[in-house]
């Protein structure tokens, strides 16, 4: 698992900026994972998702927009045909040929968790999607769009998790501190 120099290391300064009083948001950068991409064929999707679920630990794969959590880490259902695996550690399992394709897509994006009682407004601003815990509950995953940019969102038990391609991540970054900042920010 390499820990290459994050995309978004000049922009989180750790402190507290826009309106006084408690935060509303809070940013933070999560380094120090590694994220196995398994890609199932068209005509393997049961047998990849299997495989994918036995890397996690889980009993079964998650189905389309789901996530699910095992003792190897946490599996995220990202499109129809492919599962991400974020995990401490590197995952040295690889689908057969036959099946799919495993892939480390680490350090192609930058992870930003948000998080705070104004976190689902905040991402409500620049994501085309409903956050409400109806239509968006604990355990969904969302492959959308930022400004036009394709990223991925995680609702874990208690913050969303944002996967920003690292070519994009510092502009999406900035768009989010700023729009933040009306309701209070804390990078910690």
């Amino acid at each position: 698992m390499a820990d290459g120099l994050s995309a978004l290391h000049d922009l989180l300064v750790t402190g507290q900026s826009g309106v006084s009083g408690p935060a509303g948001v809070r940013l933070t950068e999560i380094r120090a994972r590694t994220v196995t991409q398994f890609a199932a064929w068209s005509g393997t999707v049961a047998q990849a998702g299997a495989e994918a679920a036995k890397a996690a630990g889980v009993q079964t794969a998650p189905g389309p927009g789901q996530a699910a959590t095992g003792a190897n880490g946490t599996l995220l259902r990202v499109e129809p045909l492919k599962w991400w695996l974020i995990s401490e550690t590197e995952q040295p399992v690889m689908l057969s040929d036959e099946l799919g394709a495993t892939l480390d897509v680490s350090q192609s994006r930058s992870w930003l968790r948000a998080g705070g009682p104004q976190s689902a407004r905040l991402l409500n601003h620049v994501l085309p999607i409903d956050l409400s815990e109806r239509a968006f509950p604990e355990r969904s995953v969302a492959s959308t769009a930022f400004h036009h940019v394709g990223v991925t969102l995680w609702l874990d038990a208690q913050d969303f998790n944002l996967f920003l391609p690292r070519s994009f991540a510092a502009s999406l970054c900035e768009i989010l501190i700023e729009t933040a900042r009306q309701y209070g920010l804390e990078i910690t």
